[in-house]
């Protein structure tokens, strides 16, 4: 899935996508709903997927 597509699934602007893509800006509670909705996931998979990607625990 694009990052395009995903903004709009999830209901937010592109550049703030980018933002958080860049490390510019941190997502809000609000805004890891709105992705995890966006992916059909649970946003516990969601970050227990991000800690593994980072290598965390």
């Amino acid at each position: 899935m694009s990052k395009n597509n995903l903004a709009t699934l999830s209901g937010l602007n592109q550049s703030t996508m980018s933002r958080f893509e860049n490390h510019d800006q941190n997502p809000t509670l609000d805004s890891l709903l709105r992705v995890a909705d966006a992916l059909d996931l649970n946003l516990g998979e969601v970050l227990t997927t991000a800690i593994h990607n980072v290598g965390g625990r």
